[in-house]
């Protein structure tokens, strides 16, 4: 269980006014978790530009693997870090330079420093978590209300 808390409207908003993602360390070997968290959150809707500059080129999932953050054709709504805790902090500035509103790093994925940096350049923060955990748990849990729960930046 993640020790950062974060309130289920907040995590509904972020995932649905995330349509664009840039998906940073995410892999084409079918074994690592980024490759299947791109699969579902293609099904889900989202439109995913893989970044990975080791496999630049190559094809995910039908989408070209792109080598950073800033070769993302189009406005991102969210970066998603599939990075180690070590390398997040580039990975959110990347987000930071690029526009991005929202930065979300994957489980075990822990940069405070990082994390405040772009809360005060005006993005969300997600951190130690996943989105297709938190599709099937907020699923599970129902739909709620709208605007149930104090909503946290």
């Amino acid at each position: 269980m993640s020790r950062f808390s974060y309130d289920d409207a907040l995590i509904r908003r972020t995932l649905a006014e995330a349509r664009v993602v840039a998906m940073v360390g995410a892999s084409p070997r079918a074994d690592r978790p980024s490759h299947g968290v791109m699969r579902v959150l293609q099904e889900k809707g989202h439109k995913v530009y893989p970044v990975n500059p080791v496999c630049a080129g190559e094809t995910i999932h039908g989408e070209t693997v792109l080598a950073a953050v800033a070769d993302v054709p189009e406005a991102i709504d969210m970066v998603d870090i599939f990075r180690r805790s070590a390398e997040a902090g580039a990975a959110v500035d990347d987000a930071i330079a690029a526009g991005a509103r929202i930065v979300w790093m994957q489980l075990d994925v822990i940069d405070e420093e990082a994390a405040a940096r772009a809360e005060t350049a005006g993005l969300t923060v997600i951190m130690d978590r996943c989105p297709v955990i938190e599709y099937r748990r907020l699923a599970a849990d129902g739909p709620k209300p709208a605007g149930t729960g104090p909503a946290r930046r």
